[in-house]
C-alpha cells in the first residue's frame, strides 16, 4: 500500500493496537501503525512463558480494576473470549485450557504476534517499525505524527501505547503525557500483578526464598485461592500478585496457609495425636522449611499433648489470616500490568473514543482498566481494539 493518505494513525503496535489496525484495516479504512520498538507484540511475545495466555474463559466485567467498573462491560460483552478463541482457530492456532479458564496456545507465542500480523496484512495496514514519535499535533481535525522517519497525517489517532509496566521492552508512560496534552485525565498510574517486598523485620520470611505453597490470599475485600511464593525479597507468586493489585501503600495483606482444613482441626488434631508437634503436623500439607517456620513464630514446640487448646486456636486462628505488612513493590520492572491510566469518565464506553476530542481514541493497557492475572488483560486488549476498530 502507498504510504498515505490514511484514515487513522494507532501509535503502539501491541496487541491492542494490531487488533484496532486490524479491524479497521479489513473494514477498508487506511490504516498506519507507529511504533518506537523494532518488533511488534512485545508483551505478547513473554506471556505465559512463552506460549501467551491470550485469554480467559471466565472473563466478566467483575474482574476488572477501574475507577469506573461498569466501563469494561460494554467493548467485554461484544468481543467475547470465544470470538478470540473462533480467530486463533481459523489461523490453525492449537490452543488448550490450563487452569482457571486461562487458555494458552500449544505452540508458542509468536503465532499470537504472527496472527495478528496477517490480519493486519489483510486489511492493508502500513506498520512503520523503529521510529520514535517526536511530536503529536492536532489542528483542523487532522492529526499530525511527526517520527524520525517523517510527519503522517489522518483525522483519527489512536493511544495503544500502554503503560509504564516492564520497562525493558520499551514501556513507558508516554500514553499518559499525550492524553494530558489532549486535555484528558490520568488515574494515578501504579504497579500491578507485581511481587510484594517485605521489610527487614520479616527476616525469617525471607529465609524461605524459593518455598511455594497453595494460599488464600486477601488485600481489603479481594480474596484469591492459588500458589504464593517466598522470594529473597518478599512475596510473590499468584495468588500475591492478583492481590497486589488491590494493595496500597500501609495496607496488610492476609495469607491463610491451610484453607483446606476444617475449624477447629488443631485441637481436634490433638485428641488423635497427641504425641505429635506442630512442625510434624504441617509438615504433612506444607513444605518442610515453611512448616518449621510457622511452628517456630507461633513457639509451639512441645507435643499437641503439651500445648493447651487455647494457644492451638490462637495458632490455628493466625494460620487462618497470617498478617503480612508489605513496604512496597517489586515496581514497573516486575508489574506485569499497570492500575490506572487514562481516566475513563472522558471516554466513550462503547467505542473508547475521547468525548472531548473528535476522532481521538485510547485502548488497552493505557486505560484505566486492568484485568486479573491469567489472560484477562489480553482479553481487555482485543475488546477495547475491536470496538475502537469498528469505530474508525
Amino acid at each position: 500500500m502507498a504510504p498515505g493518505p490514511f484514515d487513522a494513525i494507532v501509535l503502539g503496535a501491541g496487541g491492542a493496537g494490531l487488533m484496532c489496525a486490524a479491524v479497521a484495516g479489513q473494514r477498508g479504512r487506511r490504516v498506519l501503525i507507529i511504533d518506537h520498538g523494532r518488533e511488534p507484540g512485545a508483551k505478547i511475545l513473554i506471556s505465559g512463558g512463552g506460549r501467551c495466555n491470550f485469554t480467559n474463559l471466565h472473563t466478566a466485567p467483575d474482574r476488572y480494576l477501574s475507577a469506573n467498573p461498569h466501563f469494561a462491560r460494554s467493548a467485554l460483552g461484544r468481543y467475547t473470549p470465544q470470538d478470540f478463541v473462533e480467530l486463533v482457530e481459523r489461523h490453525g492456532i492449537a490452543w488448550h485450557e490450563k487452569t482457571l479458564g486461562q487458555l494458552f496456545c500449544d505452540g508458542s507465542a509468536p503465532q499470537i504476534v504472527r496472527m495478528l500480523l496477517d490480519e493486519c496484512d489483510a486489511g492493508g495496514v502500513t506498520l512503520r517499525l523503529g521510529e520514535a514519535i517526536r511530536d503529536v499535533g492536532h489542528a483542523d481535525g487532522r492529526f499530525t505524527v511527526t517520527t524520525d522517519g517523517g510527519a503522517f497525517d489522518a483525522p483519527r489517532l489512536v493511544i495503544a501505547t500502554g503503560g509504564p509496566s516492564i520497562p525493558k521492552l520499551g514501556a513507558t508512560g508516554f500514553a499518559y503525557d499525550l492524553a494530558r496534552r489532549f486535555g484528558l485525565m490520568v488515574v494515578e498510574p501504579r504497579p500491578a500483578l507485581v511481587p510484594l517486598t517485605l521489610p527487614p523485620g520479616e527476616a525469617l520470611f525471607h529465609s524461605l526464598a524459593g518455598v511455594a505453597t497453595p494460599v488464600v490470599a486477601r488485600c481489603g475485600g479481594a480474596r484469591f485461592g492459588e500458589a504464593a511464593l517466598f522470594t529473597h525479597r518478599g512475596l510473590s507468586g499468584p495468588a500475591i500478585l492478583q492481590v497486589s493489585s488491590y494493595w496500597r501503600h500501609g495496607q496488610a495483606i492476609g495469607i491463610d496457609f491451610l484453607p483446606c482444613r476444617d475449624a477447629g482441626w488443631l485441637v481436634a488434631a490433638k485428641r488423635s495425636a497427641p504425641r505429635t508437634t506442630l512442625r510434624r503436623l504441617l509438615g504433612d500439607t506444607l513444605p518442610d522449611r515453611l512448616a518449621a517456620t510457622l511452628a517456630e513464630q507461633l513457639g509451639v514446640a512441645a507435643t499437641l499433648a503439651d500445648t493447651r487448646d487455647a494457644v492451638l486456636a490462637d495458632g490455628e486462628k493466625r494460620l487462618r489470616d497470617w498478617t503480612f505488612l508489605p513496604n512496597g513493590t517489586e515496581g514497573f520492572a516486575k508489574a506485569e500490568v499497570t492500575v490506572g491510566g487514562i481516566a475513563t469518565d472522558g471516554l466513550s464506553q462503547r467505542d473508547l473514543s475521547a468525548t472531548r476530542v473528535p476522532g481521538l481514541y485510547a485502548i488497552g493497557e493505557a486505560v484505566d482498566v486492568t484485568g486479573w492475572l491469567g489472560g484477562y488483560n489480553f482479553q481487555w486488549a482485543w475488546a477495547s481494539g475491536w470496538a475502537a476498530g469498528e469505530a474508525l
